[in-house]
């Protein structure tokens, strides 16, 4: 019987590319899976796929390799469900064991190629070669277009006003007390009205700049502060970050910032361009906003599920309830669908009955001269 071969060639990530043919090496397993990873990344970036996804990626298969204690030539579809079952009981989001499980089969999926040659690699080395241990029987299903969890919610007007009156009360207590951080304590009650005030995702937020703020000529009322261009808006798989407009839709949001910006903000000096800059000189994270909003959350004794996303859906729901188009709102999300932006929002029993009531009215109501 003749057995078909794949022919090598020269892809990037291949074997032949991180692993010199003939060498040997003081601890062969870990220096081929340091091989086979940064192969890997090698292989995805060949795709362009962002940075911080093959680091999340590679870090997701480096904890599987620590809890099977095994190299992934002597993995099986046993350790991935032990796995998965200790992912359970750690109470991780169905979305976020789904991702880990679909990390580790597209590594698999890697190894397993026999152009990239790992098979022949491991064969020599090891006498046996990787397998796909991931499949339909032992992965999670993606079955809801929403995976989100129920405590992800919008906060209510009362719970919104009460957040950011917590906001400025924070500013004036440090500030009174002579401690140091009332400039910090400013800079996140900024930040906090501005994610919610133009509905921006964390870091979309962190990573805006003086300069991206304008204009609009038609709302000539909020100065330079009528758009924010995003620049790092949630970008599409091996795609660069999507950029968007979101125009100003509340006036006291345009105040706030301007206060920040014109006033504030020129207390830290010569920082650069960071909207939010640290006291070195550099610009916040995502996990200080995390963090932070979690501090005054607990604060106030809102639920332990809400987190800063919960800004954006606020923001998406409180414009729909205030009337504005679907189609407006949509594009100020930069949601690809409506239906995406439907997800976001739990729309008030107030605006739901006057919606009914118009449709009912058009429904019901006679034509003059009928």
């Amino acid at each position: 019987m003749v057995v078909e071969r794949l022919d090598r060639v020269d892809l990037p990530g291949s074997a032949l590319s991180v692993v010199p043919a003939g060498v040997s090496f003081l601890a062969p397993e870990e220096a081929v899976l340091e091989a086979m990873l940064a192969g890997w990344v090698a292989q995805q970036r060949s795709r362009l796929l962002v940075a911080s996804t093959v680091e999340q990626r590679v870090l997701v298969v480096r904890r599987f390799v620590a809890f099977s204690s095994d190299y992934p030539w002597q993995w099986s579809p046993g350790d991935v469900e032990e796995w998965t079952t200790s992912l359970v009981s750690q109470g991780l989001a169905h979305s976020t064991i789904r991702n880990y499980q679909q990390a580790v089969q597209l590594f698999c999926g890697y190894l397993t190629d026999r152009r990239y040659g790992w098979d022949e690699v491991c064969e020599q080395r090891f006498g046996t070669h990787p397998v796909q241990v991931c499949h339909e029987w032992n992965m999670a299903v993606h079955r809801s277009e929403v995976e989100a969890r129920p405590g992800n919610r919008p906060l209510s007007r009362e719970e919104l006003q009460g957040f950011f009156d917590y906001c400025d009360d924070r500013v004036g207590a440090v500030h009174t007390g002579g401690r140091k951080g009332w400039l910090a304590a400013f800079r996140d009650a900024a930040l906090f009205k501005t994610i919610y005030g133009w509905g921006l995702r964390r870091r979309e937020a962190a990573m805006l700049e003086l300069a991206d703020l304008s204009g609009n000529a038609h709302a000539p009322e909020f100065g330079r502060y009528g758009a924010v261009s995003v620049r790092y808006g949630k970008a599409m798989r091996g795609s660069p970050p999507r950029r968007r407009t979101v125009l100003t839709t509340m006036g006291w949001a345009a105040e706030a910032l301007a206060e920040w910006v014109e006033q504030i903000r020129p207390d830290y000096g010569p920082v650069g361009p960071a909207l939010w800059p640290t006291e070195r000189g550099g610009r916040i994270s995502t996990d200080h906003i995390n963090l932070r909003f979690a501090a005054y959350r607990d604060a106030l004794g809102l639920p332990a599920e809400l987190g800063p996303h919960c800004l954006r859906h606020s923001y998406i729901t409180h414009l729909l309830e205030d009337g504005f188009d679907h189609l407006f709102v949509q594009q100020q999300a930069g949601h690809s669908w409506g239906a995406t932006t439907a997800v976001y929002t739990t729309i008030g029993s107030d605006y739901k009955n006057r919606a009914l009531r118009r449709a009912l009215d058009r429904a019901f109501t006679c034509p003059a001269g009928q």
